[in-house]
C-alpha cells in the first residue's frame, strides 16, 4: 500500500512538474524567444539545449542574469520572473 501511494505522489510531481515546463516554455514564445533560439539547433543564437549545457550546475538566476547581458537582449521587456521560470526550463533541456 505505502509503495502505491509513493508512487502516486511521484507520478503527480512528473504531471506537475510537466505542466510547468509547458508554461515556461509558452512564455519563451510569448516573450520571442524562439524567433532568434530554436529548442535543439542554433537559429540567430543559440540553442536552448545548447545554452543548458553551457549553465549545466548553475543556477537559474546566472542564466537570468546572461540573458540581460547578451547585447541582442538589451531591451526586453520579460519580467525578471518570467526569465527565472524560462531560465529554469532551459536548465532541463538535455
Amino acid at each position: 500500500m505505502k509503495s502505491m501511494v509513493m508512487t502516486a505522489v511521484a507520478v503527480a510531481a512528473l504531471a506537475v512538474a510537466g505542466l510547468a515546463n509547458a508554461a515556461d516554455e509558452a512564455d519563451a514564445k510569448k516573450a520571442g524567444c524562439l524567433n532568434c533560439h530554436g529548442v535543439d539547433a542554433k537559429k540567430i543564437g543559440p540553442g536552448f539545449k545548447d545554452i543548458g549545457a553551457k549553465f549545466k550546475g548553475k543556477k537559474d538566476t546566472d542564466v537570468v542574469a546572461a540573458i540581460k547581458a547578451a547585447k541582442p537582449h538589451e531591451k526586453l521587456k520579460t519580467s525578471d520572473d518570467d526569465l527565472k521560470g524560462i531560465s529554469g526550463w532551459i536548465l532541463t533541456l538535455k
